[in-house]
């Protein structure tokens, strides 16, 4: 009995001294908390003060009145890009997004002349492309339907002299002076000075580029990036526009693309002669090579040659 009763008063003694080490510990951490948040700094920063109008009434001057600075690039005659609320004008950001995309700098570049923080340069590039794809896609970012595919058939038979030519395809490395330094060793090969990104493109007689395939990281060749790309999946979905020719009394079931000697042997593709010695053979060459030219003309375009 007297062990029961000095067990009891040994287990009520040590939960007395555990609630006093909890009330202590919870009375410290609460003490610490509070001096820490009442000398915990302000990290958050103002909000700038950029003038938006200013940033306005100068791209006005320099581009869109009767004497602009840059009066050579374009001109605009409206006098009613004034009206509005004040702030950043419609303009502005359309000029900032035409500018990120053609010169590629980050978003900040542009808060000293067009008066924009990056995160609305970031905004306004997002919802400019957007707007691109979405006024023009159903025009120009499509892939060929029947009636293209005839039209290609006519004018490749009338212009190169081969029927059933689709296009020609091929792959280009695009040099990519401002990659991020986190990338730089994704997008590095041997054989080039700087990082480039690799593009697939599918071009017709006229620069229509209606494929094209960009960024696949690693030392990639034109094998590599086919068998990344998306240009064939209609084809392994069994959604193909499958539009028929006939050449030489002969029934083809679709086109073709012309190629160089890197890609595969598939019937899809229509490559030139390495070494040939008959003259039917060579003039085939010659044909086949001016005929891809399509493709380079349309990479020297991109690459403002």
């Amino acid at each position: 009995m007297s062990s029961s009763l000095s067990f009891n008063s040994t287990a009520v003694e040590e939960d007395k001294f555990i609630g006093s080490v909890m009330v202590k510990t919870v009375a410290y951490y609460q003490n610490r908390l509070g001096e820490t948040s009442r000398a915990r700094p302000n990290l958050r920063k103002p909000p700038l003060r950029r003038n938006h109008e200013a940033g306005h009434d100068r791209l006005i001057e320099d581009y869109f009145v009767d004497d602009a600075v840059y009066a050579a690039a374009f001109h605009i005659s409206n006098g009613k890009w004034m009206q509005g609320e004040k702030g950043l004008s419609p303009i502005q950001k359309c000029m900032a997004s035409i500018r990120q995309l053609a010169y590629g700098m980050s978003a900040d570049k542009w808060d000293e002349y067009f008066r924009m923080s990056d995160r609305t340069v970031r905004e306004s590039v997002y919802k400019f492309c957007k707007t691109i794809c979405l006024v023009y896609g159903q025009r120009y970012l499509r892939k060929p339907t029947i009636n293209d595919i005839h039209q290609l058939y006519t004018v490749h038979e009338g212009k190169h002299g081969f029927p059933g030519m689709l296009g020609s395809i091929d792959c280009m490395h695009w040099s990519w002076s401002l990659c991020p330094n986190a990338w730089r060793g994704q997008y590095m090969r041997g054989d080039h000075k700087e990082q480039t990104i690799i593009l697939e493109a599918i071009t017709s007689h006229d620069l229509w580029i209606w494929h094209a395939f960009f960024g696949p990281a690693g030392a990639n060749n034109d094998i590599n990036v086919l068998d990344q790309s998306p240009v064939f999946n209609d084809i392994y979905l069994g959604k193909p526009h499958d539009v028929p020719f006939h050449e030489n009394e002969v029934a083809y079931k679709r086109g073709y693309y012309l190629t160089d000697g890197i890609y595969p042997p598939l019937s899809i593709f229509v490559k030139s002669f390495t070494c040939p010695n008959e003259p039917k053979r060579k003039k085939f060459k010659e044909a086949q090579e001016s005929a891809r030219k399509d493709v380079e003309r349309a990479f020297g375009v991109l690459k403002r040659r």
